[in-house]
């Protein structure tokens, strides 16, 4: 069997059972498929291809089906990740240029991704180890209430209400807003408490103790930023895909709700040269997702944070992968500079 043969019949079987969810066997591939030869010899093929451990009978049926191996072995031959057709790309430009703030755009980027694709989409929020202040404001709520807000380069908006300690007029919370506002703007967020300190002791005597209770909050809202969080849409489609996890769909829903395996996976994904990451079945170092594929990218100014999907392994990875990859193009166009 010669290797682009073995490769043709591998790709036929497993788009087959992508869109049939029915085991595939000799005479489908000869009927749907061109492959130039014998229904014979595709079943000799197919016996070399269960031998190498690319596919495998579910039960005593004639039919087969890929196993982690050979889907692993299909999307290694995706040479290029395809490109999503020109309504698509609009639909998703439209959609997300429509966002108003940063949770609003993540919010709709998991609904579109999990709508694009049929499985359950994650994103992360952007890495704030490298962020900048790009703006802050206080807000006066009340004669002693401030609302403190911190807005990052990544879009991030952080906020939270502080007591500043005494009756604050309007008129001293914008002096004490242009003191901090010249001096933090561009300030990395982990230089914050040392500017911040500067800033207090450059504050006359008469507004250090409000200055004081103001860098406080801008160190809560700051430190809160840094937690790491995701968004996820689609959990529904996990449900309809029921069939695919014949074990138990139950360590998948674990999985997602505790956010921390998720987000630890996402960040250990290696980069792959097209652009987008696959993690196959036990490929997958949790062992709650062995019957699960996630596809991943990198979006933003540095790629640090994730968006992708999560599925059952029967997935259509080349439509998935370009779906991921277009929608974190245009999430990182959004949140850029």
């Amino acid at each position: 069997m010669s290797e682009p043969r073995k490769l043709e019949v591998l790709r036929a079987i497993v788009e087959d059972y992508v869109h049939s969810r029915e085991p595939v066997g000799s005479k489908a591939l000869v009927e749907r498929h061109h492959l130039g030869v014998s229904s014979a010899t595709i079943r000799n093929d197919m016996a070399a291809l269960e031998d190498e451990g690319l596919i495998m009978a579910p039960h005593t049926s004639a039919g087969r089906v890929p196993t982690d191996k050979g889907y692993r072995l299909f999307v290694d031959q995706i040479s290029a990740v395809k490109q999503l057709s020109p309504p698509e790309r609009r639909a998703i430009q439209a959609l997300l240029e429509g966002s108003q703030d940063l949770d609003d755009v993540l919010e709709r980027t998991v609904r579109l991704l999990s709508h694009l694709t049929n499985q359950v989409a994650v994103v992360q929020y952007p890495q704030l180890s490298r962020a900048k202040v790009r703006h802050i404001e206080f807000v006066l709520l009340a004669p002693r209430k401030v609302l403190v807000v911190l807005i990052a380069d990544t879009g991030n908006v952080e906020q939270r209400v502080i007591d500043a300690g005494y009756d604050l007029p309007d008129e001293e919370l914008s002096v004490l807003r242009a003191l901090f506002l010249g001096s933090l703007a561009g300030t990395p967020l982990n230089l914050l408490p040392q500017v911040l300190q500067a800033v207090i002791v450059s504050c006359p005597p008469a507004r250090r103790g409000a200055a004081l209770a103001l860098a406080r909050g801008l160190e809560a809202v700051a430190s809160s930023s840094r937690e790491e969080r995701m968004v996820m849409a689609g959990t529904a489609n996990l449900a309809r895909s029921n069939v695919d996890f014949p074990l138990s769909i139950g360590p998948v829903l674990e999985a997602l709700e505790e956010q921390v395996v998720m987000l630890r996976l996402l960040s250990e994904m290696a980069e792959d040269p097209r652009g987008v990451t696959v993690s196959i079945g036990r490929e997958n170092p949790y062992d709650g997702l062995a019957e699960a594929s996630v596809v991943a990218t990198g979006y933003g100014p540095d790629a640090t944070a994730k968006v992708g999907v999560l599925g059952p392994t029967r997935m259509d990875y080349p439509t998935t992968m370009a779906a991921v990859r277009a929608v974190a193009r245009y999430l990182s166009r959004i949140l850029g500079p």
